[in-house]
C-alpha cells in the first residue's frame, strides 16, 4: 500500500537560456523533476496554533470560572483535557473543534484517521514542540513606512514527523486519496 511520505509528483521547470528565437523571444529549457509530495499548506503553523488555543479555551474557562481554580491549575488541567479529548476526536473524526474551525484534518501516512496510540503520541508531542522560532525580516522596497525587525513564528512539525501524520485542509483529502490510489 502506498504512503503519503513516498508519493512523488512530476514538476516541469522552465529555465531561461541566453538564446533568443527569430522573433526575439527568449528560449527556455524544460527540466522535469520528481519532487516529494507535500500535502500541507503554507501558513498552517499559525492556524494550528489558533486551533490549539480554541481547543484549550473552553476547558480553561470551565476550570477557571466554573470550578474557581487558580490560573496555573486551570491551565494544566485544560492542557490535559485537550490531550485526552483531542486524542479521541482525532482518531475517530480526524479533527478537533479548533481544527474543524480552520477546516484542518489529521491523517496518517496512509490517508486515514490516525489510530488512537498514534494520535496520543502526536497530541503529547504537540505541547512539547510549541517552541517559538524567531526570524529577521526586511520590508519590501515600496514599504517605506515599515521597519525591519524580528518575527515570531511557531514551528509545530516535530510531532507530525515523529508520529508520521499530516495536517491537511479538508478539501485536499480527495486529491491525496487519488494519488494514493494511482498505480506506480
Amino acid at each position: 500500500m502506498k504512503k503519503i511520505s513516498e508519493l512523488k509528483i512530476k514538476k516541469i521547470i522552465h529555465r531561461p537560456t541566453q538564446n533568443f528565437d527569430e522573433e526575439g523571444k527568449r528560449i527556455y529549457n524544460a527540466f522535469e523533476y520528481d519532487l516529494s509530495y507535500n500535502p500541507t499548506h503554507i501558513g498552517n503553523e499559525r492556524e494550528r496554533l489558533y486551533a490549539k488555543i480554541i481547543d484549550l479555551l473552553p476547558f480553561f474557562l470551565l476550570f477557571q470560572l466554573g470550578f474557581h481554580m487558580i490560573f496555573f491549575a486551570s491551565l494544566l488541567l485544560s492542557i490535559l483535557s485537550v490531550l485526552v479529548i483531542g486524542t479521541f476526536t482525532e482518531s475517530t473524526l480526524g479533527t478537533t473543534v479548533g481544527k474543524k474551525f480552520f477546516k484542518l484534518k489529521v491523517i496518517d501516512d496512509f490517508g486515514k484517521n490516525p489510530k488512537i496510540l498514534k494520535s496520543a503520541l502526536r497530541n503529547f508531542l504537540s505541547f512539547i514542540n510549541f517552541f517559538p522560532v524567531f526570524s529577521d525580516f526586511e520590508p519590501g522596497p515600496n514599504e517605506y513606512w515599515a521597519k525591519s525587525g524580528t518575527r515570531l513564528n511557531f514551528s509545530m512539525h516535530l510531532n507530525n514527523q515523529i508520529a508520521k501524520t499530516f495536517i491537511v485542509k479538508e478539501d485536499k483529502i480527495p486529491e491525496i486519496k487519488k494519488l494514493l490510489a494511482e498505480k506506480k
